[in-house]
């Protein structure tokens, strides 16, 4: 056997989301934007020095559907470094790429408009033959599933939106079987697809979400045929299926969307593939830290300082920082956010400095120490409360005494 193939798997860059960033004074672009752009260059840098035999994008190139001309243009530059360098890439077509409406363009379209050299836009359920400096790959490609297609037939438009589901989901295992039974069983083989699977775990992307989630079953897409599954959609690293071949493998984003991704480490995969015999791991990105401070300051003095040393033990250097100060409410007016502010100067961004005001509880019924009553003598209590009358008070205390004495709680003190 020779020399496995390398494959470069990333997906998930939604180059346009702005969150928490400010303008960049030199490329007039939001810097969080930038931090997304970054992390394609770093991706393309690694694939080019390592000699990637192939890169395979697994979908949502942008936060939107219609990106603006300028995140095209940044996407594309990355993009035709990699045709430049003669590396088969394939662009697959994820919701967040997808239109509305079938017939309209994606973004990614016009990659295939203009036929640049070693791309492959992934629009539909496809078999590709990619020839790479180490033989020839096979990558099927299975975008977006969108249920516009299925509500184009008659047979479908009176379907419940949960048959629908079925329908859809059983027709993408069609399809993946069809693609399977397309392969040259002696060579190597990836497939990749963007949608959820069963059992894996979700995180923001859950949030910017467009267009109804799609949950395919593991067993449709752990078939022998292939030798790697490199999926898009799901922003955690994460192998749905530990110890099974092929690994069923997402990248995860590149970079973190928001604090809901600040433990999640972000990166690509490298694959070195083989017929029965593929190995890969993942390679971790320098991405944008996401920093929780918080400060219990009610048994402290003064809730500034106590911010402020919560601060210092933490580093917050290009970060996006929030701080969340728990304190009583006497020490409300002792509390500084403008010093925590300053103290948090080396940050990238600072996302909020919020409050929890802890104040004591007063109670409804008018008394200092409830626990000293009995349970009717509080049921009285709460009458009065509610200035029930006299007679009808006594009426409803008659009423509860039975139940009282049956829960044993008639004569007990509370």
């Amino acid at each position: 056997m020779g020399e496995p193939i390398r494959v470069l798997h990333f997906a998930d860059l939604h180059i346009g989301i702005e969150g928490y960033g400010r303008l960049d004074p030199q490329t007039g672009l939001n810097q969080r934007v930038l931090d997304f752009v970054t992390r394609l260059k770093e991706i393309v840098d690694y694939a080019i020095e390592h000699q990637a035999d192939a890169v395979i994008f697994a979908g949502d190139a942008f936060k939107t559907r219609e990106p603006n001309p300028t995140y095209q243009r940044a996407f594309a530059r990355q993009i035709m470094r990699l045709s430049r360098a003669r590396i088969p890439t394939v662009l697959l077509v994820g919701n967040h790429d997808m239109p509305i409406i079938e017939t309209r363009a994606t973004a990614l379209d016009i990659f295939a408009t203009l036929d640049v050299p070693y791309v492959v836009v992934g629009r539909e359920e496809a078999v590709h033959q990619l020839e790479t400096r180490h033989g020839l790959l096979q990558v099927a490609t299975v975008p977006w599933p969108q249920r516009s297609r299925l509500l184009k037939l008659d047979e479908y438009r009176s379907l419940s939106a949960e048959q629908l589901d079925q329908e859809l989901e059983r027709t993408l295992r069609l399809e993946i079987e069809r693609l399977a039974n397309l392969l040259d069983p002696r060579t190597p083989a990836i497939l990749t697809a963007h949608f959820s699977v069963s059992g894996a775990t979700y995180g923001s992307e859950r949030f910017i979400m467009l267009g109804q989630d799609v949950v395919l079953k593991q067993e449709s897409l752990c078939l022998s045929a292939w030798d790697y599954v490199a999926m898009g959609h799901i922003h955690r690293h994460q192998v749905v299926n530990p110890g099974q071949y092929p690994s069923v493998v997402y990248s995860g984003s590149p970079e973190r969307v928001d604090f809901g991704e600040a433990d999640q480490a972000k990166g690509f995969c490298w694959v070195e593939v083989a017929r029965g015999e593929t190995r890969w791991s993942f390679v971790p990105l320098h991405a944008r830290a996401f920093v929780t401070i918080d400060v219990d300051a009610t048994d402290e003095e003064n809730p500034t300082e106590a911010a402020l040393r919560a601060i210092q033990r933490r580093d917050v250097t290009d970060a996006i920082v929030r701080v969340r100060v728990r304190m009583r409410s006497e020490q409300e007016a002792l509390f500084n956010a403008r010093a925590v502010e300053r103290a948090l100067s080396g940050a990238h961004a600072v996302a909020g400095i919020g409050r929890e005001v802890i104040r004591e509880a007063r109670s409804r019924l008018g008394i200092n120490n409830p626990e000293r009553l009995t349970p009717e003598q509080l049921l009285e209590r709460y009458f009065v409360s509610r200035n029930t009358p006299p007679e009808r008070m006594r009426e409803l205390l008659e009423l509860a005494r039975p139940l009282l004495q049956e829960g044993g709680l008639l004569d007990q003190a509370a």
